[in-house]
């Protein structure tokens, strides 16, 4: 018998172009590519309606795609190298449309052995990334 495990996470954005950008910047700096993006192929330099990112060898876990509401309040947390890719994640975010929650940080009280930080993507949905210590 296997167990269920989560596949992928789908964002909904009204104008995905900006939540793109943001995605593109911030799981870069993380080692992830976008591995996937859709358009309407009936149309002449359409713009990307869905974008997919994961690591180079392997599937897709996270997507933007475009829909009339826009995904709000998700958490997401993902894992860094180092102290050094946290900040460097913060200061991309920031720079990419993005807001800071936390700014790079030791967590003492919460997540002992861990160096992280909270920022806000386009649409307000809180993307943590935490290194060990």
């Amino acid at each position: 018998m296997s167990c269920a495990r989560l596949d992928h996470v789908s964002l909904g954005a009204p104008e995905p172009a900006a939540v793109i950008d943001f995605y593109d910047a911030v799981l870069g700096a993380l080692g992830l590519v976008r591995l996937d993006e859709l358009v309407d192929e009936e149309e002449d330099d359409a713009a990307v309606e869905a974008a997919a990112w994961g690591p180079a060898d392997g599937r897709a876990f996270l997507w933007v795609v475009t829909a009339p509401t826009p995904t709000t309040g998700l958490h997401v947390r993902l894992r860094a190298q180092d102290s050094a890719q946290v900040e460097l994640v913060h200061r991309l975010a920031v720079r990419h449309g993005g807001r800071s929650h936390s700014a790079p940080r030791r967590w003492t009280l919460y997540r002992r052995g861990e160096f992280g930080t909270s920022v806000l993507d386009p649409l307000a949905n809180i993307v943590e990334v935490v290194a060990p210590e």
